[in-house]
């Protein structure tokens, strides 16, 4: 089953940094823009430039993503010479078994089932960006410039760049050096975590960086200084669309508010859909006594108060006298008679009791943030919940 070229998509991350959201998750498979989860937008982009064969690499709290991904099916991945593959660790005979040790660890470990498909080319995501992206541009212009790597660059400002592994190009338009969230950074050139590779090369690359007991095995730390340091060319793909990591609270409620303007994430595109396993669910009702103003609000949905600039997930309830300003309810939230929620993420069936308040609006001060409460937590009726609170369980409230 000769392929030109396949991906490999990283899911398996931990996603520590979205607390509550990802205790019993993987970060991927964590709810997104009413009736997405973070990894609709990598399998649908494979599926609109072309790619019919994804590997999805899975560690942390697996069983939901691995139910949500199926065979592909939702995004019309389900072909049958390719398809979409749960790929989690796993251990040979007389071989410690371990979780993956790194980006580049997670990749050596599937050498096997890479060269089943005898690819030209290995496109390498993350689970864990919001953007839409023809792979093919990519891939067309690492052929164009006959690379042994072609990396997905962004431009940031200069004081961004800290943040991020920076590319530097020489005069012929290659890359040259690569920094690692640089405190002087030379260029605003920002890796995107989004890799093309000539197979062989990396399947060369990557048993010799398995063999160095120094390596971090990682792509930004070895892969890419080991290849530049042999010579190899590099090829920089400046993407110019939207895209943005959500692996912080902070992140992930803005890019579900950027969803609200279509100049910036445009999901109406009938050229480039983004697909998602969706629930079955009655149609949303919207009840006489209801404010509805500049929100998404998805099926299933039962709205009797005020909400305002939000994104609702299906079967969402905002009881009569209630309010959700600026805030995203995850799927089954329910904000009884009189609770207030603002500038908050509401975890998958938690329950926001009568006359609760949970966030605030930004007052300037330090320890203002967005309000989290987890999945399956009950607050109960009448309690606060302040600004950058972060709730676990119902005990907590």
């Amino acid at each position: 089953m000769k392929k030109n070229c396949i991906a490999m998509l990283l899911a398996g991350g931990q996603g520590s940094r979205l607390y509550a959201l990802t205790q019993q998750a993987a970060k991927p498979s964590v709810p997104f823009g009413g009736k997405y989860r973070i990894i609709d937008f990598p399998l649908s982009n494979c599926a609109n430039s072309g790619i019919d064969t994804v590997g999805v690499l899975t560690q942390y709290k697996p069983l939901q993503l691995n139910s949500y991904v199926g065979n592909g099916q939702a995004w019309d991945l389900d072909v049958a010479e390719g398809g979409v593959y749960i790929l989690p660790p796993y251990q040979t005979a007389g071989e410690k078994g371990s979780w993956f040790s790194g980006t580049a660890n997670a990749i050596y470990q599937n050498i096997g089932f890479i060269d089943q498909y005898n690819p030209d080319s290995v496109l390498i995501l993350s689970g864990d960006h919001i953007y839409k992206m023809n792979y093919a541009d990519m891939l067309r212009e690492h052929n164009e410039h006959g690379a042994a790597a072609t990396i997905a660059v962004l431009t940031v400002t200069m004081e961004e760049a800290t943040r991020f592994g920076i590319m530097n190009l020489g005069e012929d338009g290659y890359v040259c050096e690569f920094e690692e969230k640089p405190k002087q950074p030379k260029s605003n050139l920002a890796s995107m975590g989004i890799y093309i590779f000539d197979w062989q090369k990396l399947r060369q690359y990557l048993i010799e960086d398995e063999a160095d007991p120094n390596s971090s095995k990682d792509f930004g730390k070895n892969i890419i200084p080991n290849m530049l340091a042999a010579g190899e060319k590099l090829w920089p793909y400046r993407f110019k669309g939207y895209w943005r990591d959500v692996g912080t609270i902070k992140s992930l409620w803005d890019a579900n508010m950027d969803m609200l303007s279509p100049e910036l994430l445009n999901l109406f595109d009938p050229d480039w859909p983004i697909s998602s396993r969706s629930p079955v669910c009655p149609p949303s009702y919207v009840g006489d006594m209801a404010e509805l103003d500049h929100s998404m609000v998805t099926e299933g949905c039962c709205v009797n108060g005020r909400v305002e600039n939000s994104v609702l997930s299906p079967n969402v309830n905002v009881g009569k006298g209630a309010s959700v300003l600026h805030s995203v309810l995850m799927p089954g939230a329910v904000v009884e008679n009189g609770a207030v929620v603002e500038y908050a993420i509401i975890g998958e069936h938690s329950v926001i009791g009568c006359g609760a308040h949970v966030g605030s609006a930004p007052d300037g001060s330090k320890d203002w943030g967005i309000a989290t409460v987890g999945p399956d937590v009950n607050v109960r009726p009448g309690a606060t919940v302040a600004a950058n609170a972060m709730i676990y369980t119902s005990e907590e409230v």
